[in-house]
């Protein structure tokens, strides 16, 4: 089966690029790691593409960067190049002229210049200070002319580069969400608790005194299957829930008369609201609840979420 046999042929590219990784890779990441502008990104054709999406990884990983197009640089868009920057240029045959025209004036610029090509003695590759090989035993295409294995091995190259310079900047999750605030760990960890907790009228709230019934109707009003009980300065003082009705209704008969701080839940599970969205989840499924109370450092009430607003804010 074809499909199967390309799959085949570009994994065996990449397998044999890892084994032929040597010290040329180590001095390509001292130089991007020592670089004090950006690392401009090269390549014409499909490597164009390649390039474009290694410039795009690099970016998103902690290593500021973006692509120029050989063509457009030869036409004002090399001014976008300092001496401070490193460029990496991507041509499988290493001889694409585009490039080869910009590389002098790259050099001149006093840029670094590291090649990703397939032949090691092509020009791009000699006039660079470091040269990484992605040579390919062959194209997957069946008449060996469309770039498929050595597209896939260059891509995997710059890749590896990315990461590698990922780990050794120290980046993490939260780096990651700041360069992704639209993606789901982005929301995960940049979203805090006060971007989606209920405010003001919207709290479910009695004071200490009110009576069970009138906790009742203010959960009935609220909708979120608890009340919280504030003393009179709007410090938290305890939660009814709708397992605290349950089991009251189970141990009284009326309950008109009764006062909800007789049957209240004291000194609920609560979260600041400059917390992280994220570990109200935890402190929720830690502790088997639904409902979470905001509370101020001197444990004034100023919000309430639950699961469903999480839910929502795509948190979880």
């Amino acid at each position: 089966m074809l499909g199967r046999r390309v799959l085949e042929i570009e994994a065996r590219a990449v397998v044999k690029l890892s084994q032929r990784l040597d010290d040329s890779f180590v001095r390509a990441l001292e130089i991007v790691l020592g670089c004090g502008g950006r690392v401009v990104v090269s390549g014409i054709g499909k490597s164009g593409h390649i390039a474009r999406k290694i410039a795009s990884t690099l970016a998103s990983t902690g290593t500021p960067a973006f692509f120029v197009h050989p063509a457009e640089a030869s036409h004002g868009d090399l001014g976008m190049v300092m001496r401070d920057d490193v460029m990496i240029a991507l041509s499988n045959s290493g001889e694409s002229a585009e490039l080869l025209v910009i590389v002098p004036l790259i050099k001149r610029q006093g840029a670094r210049l590291i090649a990703i090509t397939g032949n090691p003695r092509s020009t791009l590759a000699t006039e660079a200070d470091v040269h990484l090989d992605a040579n390919v035993a062959e194209e997957a295409c069946p008449l060996g002319l469309a770039p498929t294995a050595s597209t896939t091995a260059a891509l995997a190259l710059g890749d590896a580069l990315a990461v590698a310079l990922l780990e050794a900047r120290g980046f993490g999750e939260e780096d990651f969400a700041r360069s992704h605030p639209g993606g789901s760990l982005g929301r995960r960890l940049l979203t805090r608790v006060s971007d989606i907790m209920r405010t003001g009228e919207a709290i479910p709230r009695v004071a200490d005194k009110a009576s069970l019934s009138e906790a009742v109707l203010e959960m009935s009003r609220k909708g979120m299957g608890m009340t919280s009980i504030v003393d009179h300065g709007g410090r938290l003082v305890g939660i009814f829930t709708d397992g605290d009705l349950r089991r009251t209704l189970d141990k009284l008969g009326d309950l008109r008369e009764q006062n909800v701080r007789d049957v209240m839940t004291p000194g609920p599970r609560t979260i600041g609201p400059t917390r992280l969205a994220v570990e109200a989840v935890q402190l929720m499924e830690e502790h088997k609840i639904t409902q979470l109370l905001a509370v101020d450092p001197d444990m004034r009430l100023v919000g309430a979420l639950n699961m469903h607003d999480l839910m929502r804010a795509k948190v979880i």
